[in-house]
């Protein structure tokens, strides 16, 4: 009985309310409400091929394929659910992100292929600091959806590069073109890896991470991120 009874002590000093909109949950809901659930607004981009993530990087990298599953705008609930992951150490907003995100890949036919999944990484300072990598959260959310491994120790951040935050698309560039080291390129020679961001804007950090894992041998590549600005 103690067990019970201490829960239920702790749900009402600290009842759990929705990530997305911060009404109080209810018992049968689990991080998100239902009702934010069905708002939340799903790009559909993963059965696009030409889509426009897809085509940020045309020119720049090749990639199988490139998706985002919701579309992010400012004070909208999708930003609330990122901004809980990275500031508020709501780990749980990220994992329903990343569940979600797996969800809609696994109805492809290109998210069968791939044979694992590389969050981008994080530079150890900043991990030690934040207590944990977002990306990182995403791509285990992912692997609960579609089965799919995880690989955190091949794709390394060397610099802790400055925000990326209200830079252009080249000064972004410029900020982390040189800053990632793939450690054991034979691990994914050959492989068909599924790159995960939190948030897509201009691409720079998934170019430069897709140059450094492109140093493995026919290695395939594809990106997906838990959300992208609307085109």
């Amino acid at each position: 009985m103690k067990l019970p009874l201490f829960h239920h002590l702790v749900t009402l000093l600290f009842p759990e309310v929705c990530a997305a909109c911060g009404q109080l949950l209810f018992k049968t809901e689990k991080t998100v409400c239902l009702s934010c659930q069905h708002l939340l607004p799903l790009t559909g981009y993963e059965h696009i091929p030409d889509n426009p993530v897809a085509r940020i990087f045309w020119g720049r990298v090749h990639l199988e394929a490139a998706t985002a599953c919701y579309f992010f705008s400012k004070r909208g609930k999708v930003q609330q659910l990122v901004h809980e992951l990275k500031y508020k150490k709501n780990r749980e907003a990220g994992h329903f992100l990343g569940v979600e995100t797996g969800k809609t890949i696994r109805q492809t036919d290109w998210g069968k292929q791939i044979d694992q999944i590389i969050p981008v990484p994080l530079h150890p300072k900043k991990q030690r600091i934040r207590g944990y990598n977002q990306s990182e959260v995403l791509a285990y959310g992912i692997r609960e959806a579609t089965g799919i491994a995880v690989v955190t120790n091949n794709l390394v951040r060397t610099v802790a590069s400055e925000t990326q935050t209200k830079k252009s698309r080249e000064a972004r560039w410029e900020n982390v073109k040189d800053i990632f080291r793939l450690q054991q390129p034979e691990d994914i020679e050959g492989k068909h890896v599924l790159l995960v961001d939190d948030v897509i804007t201009t691409g720079s950090t998934i170019e430069a991470c897709v140059h450094t894992l492109q140093q493995a041998p026919n290695a395939r590549i594809s990106v997906v991120a838990a959300a992208c600005a609307p085109a």
